[in-house]
């Protein structure tokens, strides 16, 4: 009996190009490529452009409330949740090459596992990254930004505890949705969560009038939201046999998952530890609050 894989994207032999004999079969074939990577291409962009604002938008309110707050959130963003955010990404991409392999040797089954184990390992990593939010401060002050920045963005950490666990989840499950090309649901939570996390944040940290605190629980809420409403969709039964419940498989082949994740993040890590050596750098020179920012 044939098996039936309807729900993952279909790019068989009948859907290869045709042989490129002349200009105009080129610009058919260029057309109709193009068309297929933007379908998949767009959502994606789509996505990381809203995920990437909502810390962004964090950060512009903190600057309506002032100059040592938008400081200390930048710092908060890119240093100590930016140290993490690309620890986390980085390890979560070897879902990228697992759920991959998977799929070409039609082992849909084994994307819900790989995604379990994925999400073991990465809230395990949390716990050893809590240390980085609980002694923010200290942190800071040894590799020399200014006291009161610190002491701020310190602060600000330990409200923002809960966002790595959203993290830790976060990443799996958009690697086991990207595996199967179901961009548009991830694109529209992450839309949803943009609007609802300004709106929030307007109300709670300017019309209210509660500070950094209220926006810290609106950005820890935003995280929050789109990973479960992901999960919650894969809950569902949208993903078919790559999703058949939870396993104790996800226990198996740890260490060597493991392995694998800690490659995939280590350049994934450098690249977002760059932007991080920049903003530590502006905390040297004079006026800081200003520079930081």
């Amino acid at each position: 009996m044939e098996e039936d894989y309807h729900y993952l994207p279909s790019f068989d032999s009948e859907h290869d190009m045709q042989r490129i004999d002349g200009v105009k079969t080129f610009f058919h074939e260029f057309y109709i490529e193009s068309k297929k990577l933007w379908s998949l291409a767009s959502p994606a962009i789509s996505t990381s452009i809203c995920q990437y604002s909502i810390a962004q938008i964090t950060q512009l309110f903190a600057g309506l409330l002032g100059v040592l707050q938008l400081a200390a959130v930048s710092v908060e963003n890119s240093v100590i949740a930016g140290l993490c955010y690309g620890s986390l990404l980085g390890m979560g991409s070897a879902l990228e090459t697992l759920c991959g392999q998977a799929y070409g040797a039609k082992q849909v089954d084994m994307l819900g596992v790989y995604l379990q184990r994925s999400l073991i390992i990465l809230n395990t990593t949390v716990l050893a990254l809590v240390f980085f939010y609980l002694f923010a401060t200290q942190i800071l002050v040894l590799i020399g930004q200014p006291m009161d920045i610190a002491k701020w963005a310190g602060k600000f950490s330990l409200w923002m505890i809960p966002q790595l666990f959203a993290y830790a989840m976060n990443f799996p499950i958009q690697k086991f949705l990207q595996a199967q090309s179901k961009m548009m649901v991830m694109t529209i939570i992450a839309a949803v969560a943009l609007v609802g996390h300004t709106l929030l944040s307007w109300l709670f940290m300017m019309k209210m009038d509660l500070g950094l605190v209220a926006g810290a629980l609106v950005l820890n809420g935003s995280w929050w939201f789109m990973a479960l409403a992901q999960f919650v969709y894969i809950l569902c039964g949208t993903c078919g046999e790559a999703w058949s419940g939870f396993t104790f498989k996800a226990f198996e082949n740890i260490w060597g998952f493991v392995r694998l994740s800690l490659a995939s993040g280590v350049m994934i890590c450098l690249e977002y530890w760059y932007f991080m050596a920049l903003i530590l750098s502006a905390g040297y020179v004079k006026d800081a609050k200003i520079v930081v920012d």
